[in-house]
């Protein structure tokens, strides 16, 4: 197990629990010495993901591994944490018992924010294998005092930009949940009522339980999605295009008077990385490919209608 885990849930990537989160940095900072950059790979790839490797090691230390990604690049260091870290730990440090201590920065941050150091830790943990990753920020100024010396906080002029490819085109419409498959989220044990159970099927006790158990249950998602459904019926009206709807809808949302968990929650309905996108057509019998821990959040408060995102070609758009 990775000792700078801690027994408190973890925290929606991007945001913090203070005490836990407090805790575990502290935690990391015990490991601060003197340790020398000694990989820096502006295209390192684990599997399909690529990142900016940073690697600061010292004889005796444990080894800190600093990984930057832009959104352009997929899969994401967060989706992939567990992955990239045991890439890492295989092809650069496979002699330490642990695996180095796992920094990554993302840019922009989550839903639009200003890119942000997190710690990532790991809970139960075999050689080159990882699990359970939890997130809490770390400044810059306690990651220098971390590795002892200046550190590259951009994504590195070596950074090779995907090459474009002809896709279909982005659109956004709204969707009565009852049409998407069923969720199957992970890492969130709150999501989870066991073999079987289904939203419809929990208590309402049970569900005012799940509130604010984690960050996908902490807010109000029929306020989020009344927001999400106006902005997007007059963003069609304004022939927005679906790469400024986030923007679109955030200026609609601060004007409405929406708080900081709703305009980020309208914001990652609108992002286009991580919007939620059922998997095909046919959306009962696909999965996501991104949304399922909303949708499931959704379904446990009652709401019936979302946005989702769809690629369409742009002969078959609808006139």
């Amino acid at each position: 197990m990775d000792d700078l885990s801690q027994e408190a849930p973890p925290p929606r990537p991007g945001a913090a629990a203070s005490g836990s989160c407090a805790a575990m940095v502290a935690q990391a900072l015990r490991l601060a010495g003197p340790r020398e950059r000694t990989v820096d790979d502006h295209m390192f790839r684990a599997g399909r993901t690529s990142f900016r490797l940073q690697l600061f090691t010292a004889p005796g230390q444990r080894a800190v591994a600093v990984a930057t990604q832009t959104e352009d690049e997929s899969p994401s260091l967060t989706n992939d944490a567990e992955s990239c870290a045991a890439a890492v730990w295989q092809q650069h440090c496979p002699s330490q018992e642990l695996p180095p201590v796992w920094i990554q920065r993302q840019f922009p941050g989550a839903f639009g924010s200003e890119p942000e150091f997190q710690l990532v830790t790991f809970g139960e943990s075999e050689q080159y294998q990882l699990h359970q990753p939890r997130w809490c920020t770390i400044s810059t100024e306690q990651l220098v005092h971390l590795v002892g010396g200046p550190i590259a906080e951009d994504r590195g002029e070596g950074y090779v930009p995907p090459e474009p490819e002809a896709e279909p085109e982005p659109r956004f419409e709204a969707i009565e949940l009852h049409r998407l498959a069923q969720s199957h989220p992970f890492r969130e044990d709150c999501m989870s009522g066991g073999p079987g159970a289904t939203s419809r099927s929990r208590s309402w006790t049970d569900r005012l339980l799940r509130r604010r158990c984690c960050w996908y249950h902490s807010g109000d998602w029929h306020r989020v999605n009344d927001l999400a459904l106006t902005a997007l019926s007059r963003a069609q009206d304004e022939d927005v295009k679906a790469e400024d709807m986030r923007r679109y809808a955030d200026a609609y949302a601060a004007a409405a008077g929406a708080s900081k968990w709703e305009r980020a929650a309208l914001y990652s309905l609108y992002s286009l990385p991580i919007a939620i996108q059922p998997s095909g057509d046919d959306y009962i019998s696909n999965g996501f490919i991104n949304g399922q821990h909303r949708v499931q959040a959704m379904r446990d408060a009652g709401v019936a209608r979302t946005v989702v995102l769809r690629h369409v070609w742009p002969d078959t758009r609808a006139d």
